[in-house]
C-alpha cells in the first residue's frame, strides 16, 4: 500500500481534480490524505474568531466559505452537480449548527470543532469527483481511526488506540482510499487537530499504521528545495535527504515538511518522496535512511512575522535554571512557539511566532517579575551547512538583532 498526499495549494482550482486521476491513472491499494482546498483553514480561522466574538460578521464569512465551494463542485461536477448536492450541503448544516449554539469551551477546542470542515468538505469533493470520472474509491472519515490526546489545535496521535480502530479499514488491496488530513478525535469524541499543515503527519501515521510502502506528498514545487522559490530565485532542488536532515529542517520552520512527520516513518524505513504536482512525472526529493554524509549546499529556510522577545529579572537575579523553567512553563501555558534563545547573566531573549492570539497576556504575566521588551515583524534566517558568502547574501543590508552560530547552521533575527 502507498500513502499519497495533495496539499490545499494542489487544488486551488476544479481542473487540479483532472491531474490528480493522471497521477493515479495505474494506481491501486492507494491510500489518498487530502488538505483543505487553497486557503479554506485562513478562512475558517477567521470564522472561529467571528464565532467566539459573537460578531454578525460570521455569517457572512460562513457564507463566503460556503459559495466558493459550491462554485468549485460546480466547475467540478459539471451537469451532475445537482446528484451531489445534498452532500455538500449536510457538511454545511453540521457546520452551520455550531454557529448557532453559543460557545462554552476553550478557544482551542472551538478552534478543531470548526477547522477541521474544510478537510470534510475537500475529501468529499474528490471522492466525487473520482467516482464520477470512474476511479472507484470509497470515503474514509479519519476521525474514526485517529485517536489523539486532548491537546487541541496541536495533538498527538495515539498509536495503540490508533492501531486497535484501523483493522477494519483499508482492507481491499486492490482499491483506492480517500480521507483527511490534519484531524482526528481524542478519546471523548471531540474534534482535535494536529496543527497547521498536519496532513503531512496524518499521512506519515497511516503509513506507520498501515506498514506502507512509501508516502508521496504532492507539492506546487519541484520538491524539497535549498530555499523558497517564491523568496530567492537561486532555489535549487535536493534530490535526496536523509531522515535526520529533513527533521532538523523542519524543526527550523522548512514549509515543506510538518515537523511531526518523519518520526513514524523513520521507525519504520518507509522512504518519502516529495513531488511536484505541476510536473507530476519528473523526479522529486527522496528521504531516505542514509549512512554516509550527503555533500549538501546551503540550505536557507525563513520565518516572516517574528518577535524578539527580552527580559531581564526585576530583582537582577542571575537568569539559570529556575528563571529558564519558569519562563519556558508560560511559553507552554500560553502555547508560544519558540524558534530560538539565547541569555546572558541577567537576562534572556527568544524569538516567537508573532500570530499568537495568546501574546498580550504572556506579556502580562512576564511583567510582573520582569522587565519586558520586544521587537515586532521580525525575520529569523537559519542556514544549514553555512558559507561565509551565505551569511553575507542573507544578512547584508540589514540589521542583526540576534545571531548564533554552530558547526552546520548559523540563525539570524533581522529588522
Amino acid at each position: 500500500m502507498q500513502i499519497y498526499k495533495f496539499g490545499g495549494a494542489s487544488l486551488k482550482k476544479a481542473e487540479a481534480l483532472k491531474t490528480i486521476i493522471d497521477i493515479i491513472s495505474d494506481k491501486k491499494d492507494l491510500v489518498i490524505v487530502v488538505s483543505a482546498i487553497d486557503k479554506t483553514t485562513n478562512k475558517l480561522e477567521k470564522l472561529v474568531d467571528a464565532y467566539l466574538n459573537n460578531e454578525p460578521l460570521k455569517l457572512e464569512i460562513f457564507e463566503k466559505i460556503k459559495s466558493f465551494h459550491i462554485n468549485f463542485a460546480k466547475s467540478a461536477f459539471g451537469v451532475k452537480y445537482n446528484e451531489f448536492e445534498i452532500g455538500i450541503t449536510n457538511i454545511f448544516n453540521q457546520l452551520k449548527e455550531i454557529l448557532d449554539l453559543p460557545s462554552n469551551t476553550s478557544y482551542d477546542e472551538v478552534y478543531d470543532s470548526i477547522a477541521c470542515y474544510g478537510e470534510l468538505l475537500s475529501s468529499y469533493i474528490l471522492s466525487t469527483y473520482l467516482n464520477i470520472n470512474g476511479v472507484e474509491n470509497s470515503l474514509v472519515d479519519i476521525r474514526n481511526i485517529i485517536v489523539t490526546d486532548s491537546n487541541f489545535r496541536d495533538a498527538k496521535i495515539l498509536w495503540e488506540e490508533s492501531k486497535a480502530l484501523i483493522k477494519n479499514k483499508f482492507l481491499d488491496n486492490n482499491k483506492i482510499y480517500i480521507t483527511q488530513g490534519f484531524i482526528g478525535r481524542d478519546k471523548f469524541g471531540k474534534n482535535t487537530s494536529l496543527g497547521r499543515e498536519g496532513s503531512d503527519y496524518t499521512a506519515s501515521g497511516l503509513a506507520y499504521l498501515l506498514d506502507a510502502e512509501c508516502v508521496v506528498i504532492w507539492k506546487d514545487v519541484p520538491g524539497i528545495m535549498n530555499a523558497d522559490p517564491s523568496i530567492c530565485n537561486f532555489a535549487e532542488k535536493l534530490d535526496y535527504l536523509s531522515f535526520r536532515e529533513a527533521i532538523e529542517l523542519a524543526f527550523y520552520g522548512a514549509k515543506v515538511i510538518h515537523p511531526k512527520t518523519i518520526k513514524p516513518l523513520e521507525n519504520k524505513n518507509i522512504p518519502l518522496y516529495v513531488n511536484s504536482f505541476v510536473d507530476y512525472k519528473k523526479k522529486g526529493t527522496e528521504v531516505k535512511k542514509i549512512d554516509y554524509k550527503l555533500d549538501l549546499i546551503p540550505i536557507y529556510i525563513f520565518k516572516a512575522n517574528q518577535i524578539l522577545l527580552s527580559v531581564s529579572p526585576k530583582d537582577f537575579s542571575f537568569v539559570v535554571e529556575e528563571n529558564i523553567s519558569k519562563l519556558f512553563a508560560l511559553f507552554t501555558q500560553y502555547k508560544i512557539k519558540v524558534n530560538i534563545t539565547q541569555n546572558s547573566a541577567i537576562s534572556f531573549s527568544a524569538a516567537i511566532d508573532g500570530n499568537n492570539r495568546n501574546f498580550d497576556k504572556l506579556i502580562e504575566d512576564l511583567s510582573k517579575e520582569y522587565f519586558v521588551k520586544y521587537n515586532t515583524d521580525l525575520q529569523l534566517v537559519t542556514i544549514r551547512y553555512y558559507t561565509d558568502d551565505s551569511i553575507v547574501k542573507m544578512t547584508s543590508g540589514k540589521r542583526i538583532l540576534l545571531e548564533q552560530r554552530s558547526r552546520t547552521t548559523a540563525r539570524f533575527v533581522l529588522q
